[in-house]
């Protein structure tokens, strides 16, 4: 018994270490992994991998080793993305399917024959989603049932289809990518967005919830990223706080690979500002959003 909490200790300590180095030193906590090939032998699926942080992640996890399973609506593009990661990394596997997340039936269908034609798949991010909503009370349902649809409705229908695999395989990493507007209930055409990131949260956690109370060795992480620059909204005003496509995706795949449950990426300054955010009078939240 005593072995075993020093183990349990030890692995802890080890753990919040990598946790901490990934956070305050991404690109070189990634430099090592890379040299580590830590990926070897390993799938990670990605859905809305043809552009924006999807993308910048396939990258990234190729350069680690991954095999990659990739998924999204637009197949040209992910048969370009495809053909570049394997002349880059020819050890590696890459394979493609057009997904659109909210036909239901086919996430299953797509998830089971990636699990089928690699043998396994160790790590599923759930990155698919859309940004456009809109003002509640403006004529503009339409728009936010879509929004509310794709990134939560939709996003269920990933987990779903990525625990069955997990629990049939009995392990898994599960990540879903949420957003700092998930912190506090936002105006604007942030309410509708941030409800459905905020759902999607908390339906990590409960998953989380339940691996810890059917000890099953699923992990399950959330990513809160912050203002992230990619070519899906490059037409926008500057953000603050703002951060390239390739510093914000370092960010989200070295606190992927620390393990972490929950990370506000890039850490500094989001962890510090999520902690205001949730806190704040609803009147400073309005100014500052």
């Amino acid at each position: 018994m005593q072995n075993k909490l020093i183990k349990l200790v030890a692995k802890s300590a080890r753990h919040s270490k990598n946790q901490i180095v990934g956070a305050v030193r991404p690109a070189s906590y990634l430099k090592d992994l890379s040299q580590q090939q830590v990926g070897t032998g390993k799938t990670v699926l990605i859905t809305g991998a043809s552009s924006g942080l999807g993308e910048g992640m396939a990258r990234l996890f190729a350069s680690l080793g991954y095999n990659l399973a990739i998924c999204a609506r637009r197949i040209d593009r992910l048969e370009h993305l495809k053909s570049e990661m394997m002349d880059k990394y020819p050890d590696i596997r890459v394979e493609c399917q057009a997904l659109d997340v909210s036909d239901y039936d086919t996430v299953f269908q797509v998830f089971d024959a990636f699990a089928d034609d690699f043998g396994s798949i160790e790590r599923v991010v759930v990155n698919a989603g859309i940004g456009d909503s809109r003002r509640i009370g403006k004529g503009h349902f339409e728009t936010n049932r879509r929004t509310a649809d794709v990134n939560f409705v939709a996003a269920l229908a990933q987990c779903e289809a990525a625990m069955n695999i997990f629990r049939a395989q009995n392990n898994g990493h599960l990540v879903v990518i949420s957003s700092m507007s998930a912190m506090r209930g936002l105006p604007r055409h942030l309410t509708t967005y941030g409800a459905s990131k905020a759902g999607l949260a908390h339906l990590a956690e409960g998953i989380r919830a339940d691996m810890l109370l059917t000890n099953l060795p699923i992990k399950v992480s959330t990513i809160y990223p912050g203002y992230i620059r990619t070519e899906i909204n490059e037409g926008s005003k500057p953000l603050p706080f703002e951060v390239d496509t390739d510093t914000g995706t370092k960010a989200i795949v070295a606190a992927i690979e620390a393990g972490v449950d929950e990370a506000c990426v890039p850490s500094l300054p989001w962890s510090m500002v999520s902690h205001a955010m949730k806190h704040l009078p609803l009147q400073v939240m309005n100014k500052l959003s």
